[in-house]
């Protein structure tokens, strides 16, 4: 298997070289520095005093809504103004969240208003119940799955670490969203899978499954976006970025996000048929490529039909607050389903679901055929592994 990915794996470090990013701030950042006030710090603030009072406002037929704000006195905790005590008011859904004395809040400290520096809310401090929710994780992963657990998550923080250092500046620069994520999301696989799985001959027919799901989901994903004319500009976010940079490739920004939207789900789906594939061959090694293939795909096939579900799901909760909208739109159901807003996750889900389904037989024929043809019982990637297996096909191939 080493002939398929050696070329990848090259073209995958080169393309990394030639699309690293220089460093220099991209138009957007610079767009983002100017009209952001310079120097804003987010310190933490904590809450001395809570005084409720009346907001409420009337709409435009005269209805009254009842609102309740609230002003508070918090100290600041850190940063040049670290000791005072600042009052702010807070909005009628901030208070309604809920803020009591001793609570912790995030501050916007603005060095550069008229006057002296100016505190606003931000947002809650929310490190405790996160990291206990990591820490948590962690300790769970690590005492079911043990040292592969273990891996697993140091291949999740490299996963964060490309898109980081390499994904997300790269498309901030300019570049080609496609190649950026493309060459980005090889380099996560290549090392999360044998990181988490070791070297083994069922993890490379996992990764070559992998990157033929990515590859599958890249093309269609253009031509999904070509079709169906899908502009990106459907978010707030994406039209705030639109603002810093008019320069960048919205539409590419969609084919990004399908592809690494994608990868987690591919990742699952090649492991579990390629470990499938390998476990049928080590109980019965006399079993031939066919009825290899045929058993692997019968387990295939319940977890195509098992993660079409998950694909469609994800992605109707992640729209959940987009669908509850249209479902108060008096607009046809076809007018609904091919608006700009709802065609982008409707082209997600198809191209993520295609891809996922077409992996699962490529996946399978790949591992059937290097089963049989390396005749090895534990689809272990020893030194001997690879030549036997070439031995084998030059062999077959000479009868």
């Amino acid at each position: 298997m080493l002939f398929l990915l050696v070329p990848v794996g090259l073209a995958t470090v080169i393309g990394l070289i030639v699309l690293w990013p220089s460093g220099e701030p991209s138009r957007a950042q610079e767009a983002a520095e100017v009209q952001l006030p310079a120097g804003t710090t987010y310190p933490d603030g904590r809450v001395v005093s809570v005084d409720p009072f009346d907001c409420s406002i009337a709409d435009a037929s005269g209805a009254v809504q009842e609102l309740t704000c609230a002003s508070v006195v918090v100290e600041v905790l850190e940063g040049e103004g670290a000791g005072e005590y600042q009052q702010l008011e807070l909005p009628a859904e901030i208070y309604a969240a809920g803020v009591e004395v001793d609570d912790v809040l995030v501050l916007s400290r603005d060095p550069g208003a008229e006057g002296g520096p100016t505190y606003a809310f931000s947002d809650y401090e929310r490190t405790t119940p996160l990291v206990l929710f990591a820490i948590a994780f962690a300790i769970v992963v690590g005492a079911v799955a043990r040292l592969r657990g273990l891996a697993a998550l140091l291949g999740l923080g490299f996963a964060f670490l490309v898109l980081l250092e390499f994904v997300l500046p790269g498309l901030l620069s300019g570049s080609s969203p496609t190649l950026v994520t493309l060459v980005g999301s090889a380099a996560i696989m290549f090392v999360v899978l044998y990181l988490a799985h070791g070297f083994s001959a069922r993890t490379t027919t996992a990764l070559v499954g992998t990157l033929f799901g990515l590859a599958l989901v890249t093309v269609l994903g253009a031509i999904g976006v070509s079709a169906a004319r899908l502009t990106g500009l459907t978010t707030e976010e994406t039209v705030q970025l639109q603002t810093f940079d008019p320069s960048l490739d919205f539409s590419g920004l969609v084919i990004a996000a399908v592809v690494v939207a994608g990868l987690g789900i591919l990742n699952d789906v090649t492991i579990t048929q390629a470990s499938a594939i390998w476990q049928l061959h080590e109980v019965d090694p006399s079993m031939g490529w066919r009825q290899l293939y045929r058993r692997g795909m019968s387990v295939g096939r319940d977890h195509i039909a098992s993660t079409v579900y998950t694909v469609v799901f994800a992605y109707a909760g992640a729209a959940l607050p987009l669908l509850l909208l249209f479902e108060l739109y008096a607009r046809p159901a076809g007018t609904t389903l091919t608006s700009s807003v709802l065609a982008e996750e409707v082209v997600r889900t198809l191209v993520g679901g295609i891809a996922l389904v077409l992996a699962v037989p490529v996946t399978t024929a790949v591992g059937a055929f290097f089963a049989t043809a390396s005749g090895t019982e534990t689809g272990s990637m020893s030194t001997t592994g690879p030549t036997k297996a070439l031995g084998a096909l030059r062999s077959r191939l000479a009868r």
